[in-house]
């Protein structure tokens, strides 16, 4: 597909293309071990949308989604990479998801927590990175386990663990690798949420900006190169969103 060079203006109004990127998200984005360049298959989608609009791309890079999330609200950054949920929807136009990611409690070996339905008691209390997909939902959805925030997602399992609390919610990815450095943790066996990765812009930049990021992102799911992508990064775990 080809993006209208007149929505050029509505994407990148200071000429460049500002791209807000969450490295709280390993799945998603990273910074290169040798190089520290951002990399990863939120980074491949912005180069390919940059590329299709014809202008320079800056990097806009923070470490929780929050202040990722922030950016774009606050028009600082052009467009950004998130999970579909309806508080950030009030300023962002979210297109169909191009990854699906999935949510897991994690808690120690000797925990009597042994399905989701134990969480929601009173007596727990559940670590969350501060802002993130799952702190938004489990605000929700918990009506009597208590919620302690995390400054970052990659932050959940130390808080989980230093302050002793009953259990952790994260990206399965990220408390796998968590649980193999720290002895005697586990995950439960079910998921309590899929993430649906998006792509966002504000609202304010239209509904013809918001449409042409939306089928630009299904061009990138039907073409292979999401996929692609997550196999080029070595990226388990996530998997392809459905095309629309």
């Amino acid at each position: 597909m080809n993006i209208d060079p007149s929505l050029a203006s509505a994407f990148a109004p200071t000429g460049k293309l500002r791209a807000s990127i969450n490295l709280g998200n390993p799945i998603l984005a990273n910074r290169h071990a040798q190089s520290g360049e951002p990399c990863g298959v939120s980074i491949d989608l912005a180069r390919a949308l940059a590329q299709k609009l014809n202008v320079e791309l800056e990097w806009m890079i923070f470490d929780t989604a929050a202040k990722s999330v922030e950016a774009v609200s606050e028009e600082r950054a052009d467009f950004g990479f998130f999970a579909i949920d309806p508080v950030r929807g009030e300023k962002i136009a979210f297109t169909a998801p191009y990854v699906l990611i999935e949510g897991f409690y994690l808690v120690r070996n000797d925990s009597p927590i042994r399905t989701n339905q134990d969480v929601d008691q009173a007596h727990n209390r559940v670590a969350v990175g501060k802002g993130s997909a799952y702190d938004l939902f489990l605000t929700r959805e918990l009506k009597h386990a208590q919620i302690v925030r995390a400054p970052s997602s990659p932050a959940v399992v130390h808080t989980f663990v230093e302050q002793r609390l009953e259990v952790a919610a994260g990206v399965k990815q990220q408390l796998e690798a968590d649980a193999r450095t720290i002895d005697g943790l586990r995950m439960l066996g079910e998921r309590f949420m899929v993430i649906q990765q998006a792509m966002g812009i504000h609202k304010r930049r239209g509904d013809a900006a918001a449409a042409a990021l939306g089928a630009f992102v299904e061009e990138m799911k039907t073409s292979g190169f999401v996929a692609q992508a997550l196999e080029r990064h070595g990226i388990a775990g996530a998997s392809v969103a459905p095309s629309v």
